[in-house]
């Protein structure tokens, strides 16, 4: 083993490790505020209970607003609010298959054309968009 890492695996675990901070800074802020279990041990059947027995839904995404593109961090992540606008030139390890869609940091529901993104918390990014940080979901 020579200990050399290739771009894409340092981008992958960019984007994972980015990912693990916003869930851990989120579950932080939700433990201040009181929402969180006991001791931060309870699972959701426990926060059910907290809250009359009944599990929160997921917050809604429809009032979030859209990333657009003179963000900072859609501009320090290249974010391509259409994967068919990205300059294969200067971005040569983009290939056709990769959109948000199709990417590890997106959640929300499947089929919604603008969806939550675990690197651009509080906002949407289009499913159909890119950015330099994509990996692929399995």
């Amino acid at each position: 083993m020579n200990g050399t890492m290739s771009r894409r695996e340092a981008l992958r675990k960019l984007a994972l490790g980015a990912g693990t901070l916003l869930v851990a800074s989120a579950a932080r802020a939700a433990g201040a505020a009181g929402t969180a279990g006991a001791a931060g041990t309870a699972g959701a059947g426990a926060a059910g209970k907290a809250h009359g027995g009944a599990v929160q839904p997921p917050p809604p995404t429809a009032n979030l607003p859209h990333v657009v593109s003179a963000d900072p961090l859609a501009i320090a992540l290249s974010y391509h609010e259409s994967a068919k606008t990205v300059d294969v030139t200067k971005f040569p390890t983009y290939k056709p298959d990769q959109k948000c869609a199709s990417c590890l940091q997106l959640t929300g529901n499947v089929g919604d054309p603008w969806r939550p993104c675990n690197l651009f918390p509080g906002k949407l990014v289009n499913a159909g968009g890119w950015c330099k940080v994509w990996v692929k979901k399995v």
